[in-house]
């Protein structure tokens, strides 16, 4: 069967452009914040949507619920298929159904759960982040429709923004579900709406808990203040004292690196700046290019911290207190061996003798593209074709962790990660967008390159 080419998939995308629109804004009307409970009767029904709109293109879609590693009940999962050819390669297209919490609607200038049209974008909480990826593969399949050339498998999955804790499970329960040549993991983003990109890398996460102890029990602060020094204060100097003096992590053990494949473009300051909202007379932490510093290079937040609020404070020594650090890991390093780094330094070096006690929490592996692999460079010309211009590569700071997971189990897959987003979508912020041009050639992306790929490739 011959490959259809540019100009009639790109016609077939454009016919299929307002049912596209359409299933956007149905799945952002679902509403199916995973946050509300991941069992919910509004996960259900968005897990149902999903599974009806890909067997409209073809795939044999089901609902299946997974099951937690403690035995309860878990997310709703949509897995499919859609065999061609046995001799064929076999792809498995992933996306997620659930969607962020909208903590305030005020901060929005539409309705979040209304999918609205305007300046050539929709807007809605999940337009981009999922409900493009579902999109894209779905526009992809229908425009294909029966000229498709490869095997086709599907994992939709109802709790990728709650830490994905029903996957390993559900996995080693439907393996052959996943058994592909070429995975394809459509909950990236693109270097803008209309520069295409490769998702080059994921760095990996840890979590760790830290306690500091001083006292037996809080004291006054004018009786013992001076000599002594409270809990907070304790904390924040072992906070401090993992950066040096260019606000760069210097704790010996966490691995960095230059972004895979080569540094293509850097990111603007100014840009950053704006989209992150950075107050203007902050400077920028670290060295070395913006890219790896976002990508490659390990970050460390303090995203909880335990201490008494301000109101209705009153004058003690705080004898203990409990931050938590989420560690963000270079893609190739082991999480738990970062995280076994951070401990030991944090412990060693306790602020005056304090008493610093490190708990292990949630941990995932990271992920690094192989820059060489044959289905790349099609991935590269399939986006050249669609958008008109050369793809710049870019890494992800944030972490995939079921992408490793699925390589441990598969490791003669390929890996692709692609997806909707912009740097204006502000996914999971108010006001998350996609812009329905760049959707378009998102789709005609995926088309093209499963248009053409063949056994040859892996």
């Amino acid at each position: 069967m011959a490959e259809l080419g540019l100009e009639t998939i790109r016609t077939r995308v454009q016919d299929d452009r307002s049912r596209i629109v359409d299933l956007l804004k149905d799945k952002i009307a679902l509403a199916s914040v995973s946050a509300k409970g991941i069992t919910g009767d509004h996960m259900r029904r968005s897990a149902d949507y999903v599974a009806g709109q890909l067997r409209q293109v073809g795939v044999d879609a089901r609902v299946v619920q997974a099951t937690n590693p403690d035995g309860t009940p878990g997310a709703f999962e949509v897995i499919g298929s859609r065999q061609v050819d046995d001799k064929a390669p076999t792809v498995l297209l992933y996306a997620h159904h659930d969607v962020q919490p909208v903590p305030d609607p005020s901060q929005w200038s539409t309705d979040p759960f209304t999918g609205v049209e305007k300046e050539g974008r929709l807007y809605g909480r999940g337009s981009a982040d999922d409900g493009g990826g579902i999109a894209i593969h779905s526009g992809a399949l229908h425009a294909l429709g029966k000229d498709l050339r490869v095997n086709v498998k599907v994992f939709i999955e109802g709790e990728e923004e709650m830490g994905s804790r029903s996957f390993i499970p559900f996995l080693q329960a439907h393996r052959d579900d996943f058994a592909s040549d070429l995975i394809i993991v459509a909950d990236s983003g693109n270097w803008s709406a209309d520069t295409p990109s490769l998702t080059t890398s994921l760095r990996g996460n840890a979590d760790l808990d830290v306690t500091v102890t001083v006292l037996e029990h809080p004291v006054h602060s004018g009786q013992f203040g001076g000599p002594i020094l409270d809990a907070n204060t304790l904390a924040a100097m072992l906070i401090a004292s993992m950066y040096d003096d260019q606000g760069q992590l210097a704790v010996p053990g966490l691995e960095g690196g230059q972004p895979i494949g080569g540094l293509q473009r850097d990111l603007d300051q100014a840009q950053l700046r704006a989209d992150a909202g950075v107050v203007d007379s902050y400077r920028l932490a670290g060295t070395d290019s913006l890219a790896s510093r976002l990508w490659t290079k390990p970050a460390a937040a303090v995203i909880g911290f335990d201490a008494h609020p301000v109101e209705g404070s009153f004058n003690v020594l705080a004898d203990t207190t409990r931050f938590r650090i989420s560690l963000r890991t270079a893609p190739t390093q082991r999480p738990e061996q970062a995280a076994q780094a951070l401990a030991d330094f944090l412990i060693a070096h306790a602020p005056q003798g304090a008493r610093v006690e490190v708990t292990p929490g949630d941990m995932g592996m990271g992920w690094a593209m192989d820059a060489g692999s044959p289905v790349v460079r099609q991935a590269e010309e399939a986006m050249r074709q669609a958008f008109g211009r050369d793809p710049v590569n870019k890494g992800e700071g944030g972490s995939i962790p079921f992408i490793p997971e699925l390589k441990r189990l598969f490791p003669e897959a390929q890996v692709l990660v692609t997806g909707p987003e912009d740097p204006q979508s502000n996914a999971h912020s108010p006001n998350e967008s996609i812009s329905l041009q760049g959707l378009v050639d998102n789709i005609i992306t995926e088309a093209l390159l499963l248009d053409s790929l063949d056994h040859r490739m892996f």
